[in-house]
């Protein structure tokens, strides 16, 4: 189903957050939407390499990297693995890497940028806990919509599948 954030923001505006506008799209799906399961990390992306590799489901995953500008959390090995499990996309509040075979990808990323270091792996992180950032509070279980105009999130679905 198409959907536009802004007309779901007109729509909901009551049951909706809205992130600040600090993400730039990077994936080949411009417009993405599906319930959040979330990551809670900092220059480690074993959780991220460990929930693409699991069935998505159309979910969204929705990474706190804590904004870190120091490395990337996603590159293009994963974000294919995420393609291949069925992901609708990935917001991250980080860094990727591999942006141009990314963009060619059937996958929504939206990150703060590009830095061609990966990360460490020491297995560290936390999966399905509540994360904020952008001024937005993401639950597991939540919906996330994004296209070209930003991110929202809402407690439940705001239009069907």
């Amino acid at each position: 189903m198409s959907f536009k954030t802004a007309d779901l923001c007109d729509e909901h505006a009551d049951r909706i957050q809205i992130c600040d506008p600090e993400f730039t799209s990077f994936g080949g799906r411009v417009r993405f939407h599906g319930p959040v399961s979330t990551i809670r990390c900092f220059e480690d992306n074993s959780r991220v390499r460990e929930a693409v590799g699991e069935p998505g489901h159309g979910r969204v995953l929705v990474v706190d990297a804590g904004g870190s500008r120091r490395c990337a959390m996603l590159g293009d090995l994963l974000a294919a693995k995420a393609v291949e499990n069925g992901w609708s996309g990935v917001v991250m509040n980080g860094m990727i890497r591999d942006s141009a075979d990314i963009a060619a990808m059937d996958l929504g990323v939206k990150a703060l940028g590009t830095h061609p270091l990966k990360s460490v792996k020491r297995g560290v992180g936390e999966r399905d806990v509540p994360v904020r950032f952008a001024g937005v509070t993401f639950t597991p279980g939540g919906h996330v919509y994004a296209d070209e105009d930003g991110v929202i999130c809402s407690d439940e679905p705001l239009i069907g599948d």
